[in-house]
């Protein structure tokens, strides 16, 4: 494809093999190309994540030290307050950040502790600040409560290939996950979504994982690519370790495949070396993660991101709002309101059939 061809959705396997063959100078060459009709090519997107509620998990992924199937030595803690949230969002907001990410580590979020998160976002948006949250599946109304509240972004990765997925989790579903994915996208909000490298596939797994992201219409407006990081008390402490040319050759074929998303150098960066995160920003990352933290595994820490980004040449991305404020709580309205009617429809379409029997 050439570097400003509209975004595509039919990329097949052959095609993405072909490009994870190509020389490495040539693939970052076409990353790069790719990258710079999109975006400042020096601008990285600057995120920090909070853990809202760590632990006791009730799913099995295979990766997670919050798994509760899994003895990790991670403490169970509940749903913060939202003070504290508050005051971990201004930290991040003077320390760079633009956007903040909060997870809560559930299959899916409880009437009660919905009511609270939706005031977690709206006070984090008071502040100036994007907003991301990963809560596990959501349904309809949920995302629509989100969205009414001015959740930004919601976060729901799909991991790993569909072939390779019941290697990985066995509670919930390749199927559940691109549901929750469709039902966040029809609410209004935008899509993070994307996989983990390193948890012992191969590299068909990983064609297909970015595949699948690029599937989806539109495209994620941000694609985390982690590196796993392994956790001892988790299945996979003693995967081998991925080749660090072989991350970077995911990050650019990410970038070609799907060219005005944001690319993510996620999770794994404590292990990298900063020759290893400069290649992933020529590749096309231009997205991280900002704080010492990654919900409960580390990260590097600020000053030594500023310090980098400084040998680099590089600088954070700037927020821009395409749309204002007024036009903006008018559209979640009318998208919560929608989404209220159609859970009254199908309602009152289970009462027809019950009483028809």
């Amino acid at each position: 494809m050439t570097a400003t061809a509209a975004p595509r959705h039919d990329w097949t396997l052959d095609e993405i093999n072909a490009l994870f063959a190509l020389p490495f100078n040539d693939l970052l060459f076409q990353a790069q190309q790719v990258h710079r009709a999109h975006f400042d090519a020096n601008a990285v997107q600057i995120s920090t994540l909070l853990s809202i509620k760590t632990g006791a998990c009730p799913e099995d992924c295979k990766y997670c030290p919050q798994s509760g199937h899994y003895n990790t030595q991670l403490e169970k803690e509940k749903l913060l307050e939202i003070e504290k949230v508050v005051e971990q969002a201004q930290a991040a907001k003077a320390a760079g950040a633009s956007r903040f990410c909060m997870g809560a580590a559930w299959r899916s979020p409880r009437e009660k502790d919905l009511v609270l998160v939706e005031e977690m976002v709206r006070q984090v948006k008071a502040l100036g600040l994007e907003t991301c949250m990963t809560l596990g599946m959501v349904d309809n109304l949920q995302a629509s409560r989100l969205a009414a509240a001015g959740l930004d972004y919601y976060n729901h990765n799909l991991d790993t290939s569909p072939d390779y997925y019941g290697e990985i989790i066995t509670t919930r579903t390749y199927s559940d996950r691109l549901e929750t994915l469709a039902t966040v996208r029809d609410a209004g909000m935008k899509v993070c979504s994307g996989g983990i490298l390193g948890m012992g596939e191969d590299a068909q797994d990983r064609s297909a994982l970015l595949q699948q992201l690029a599937k989806l219409t539109p495209h994620p407006e941000s694609v985390p690519i982690n590196m796993l990081v392994k956790v001892p008390g988790t299945p996979l402490e003693n995967a081998d370790d991925m080749d660090p040319l072989e991350f970077i050759r995911a990050i650019a074929v990410a970038r070609i495949m799907m060219p005005q998303s944001h690319v993510r150098l996620s999770a794994g960066r404590e292990q990298m070396s900063e020759s290893t995160q400069a290649l992933a920003f020529l590749a096309g990352a231009n997205s991280i993660f900002y704080g010492d933290k990654l919900l409960t595994t580390g990260n590097p820490q600020a000053d030594r991101d500023r310090a980098l980004f400084a040998k680099l040449g590089l600088h954070p991305e700037k927020r821009e709002t395409c749309e204002s404020e007024d036009t903006q709580a008018a559209r979640l309205a009318q998208q919560a309101q929608q989404a209220q009617q159609q859970q009254l429809n199908e309602r009152a379409a289970e009462l027809a059939v019950d009483a028809s029997v």
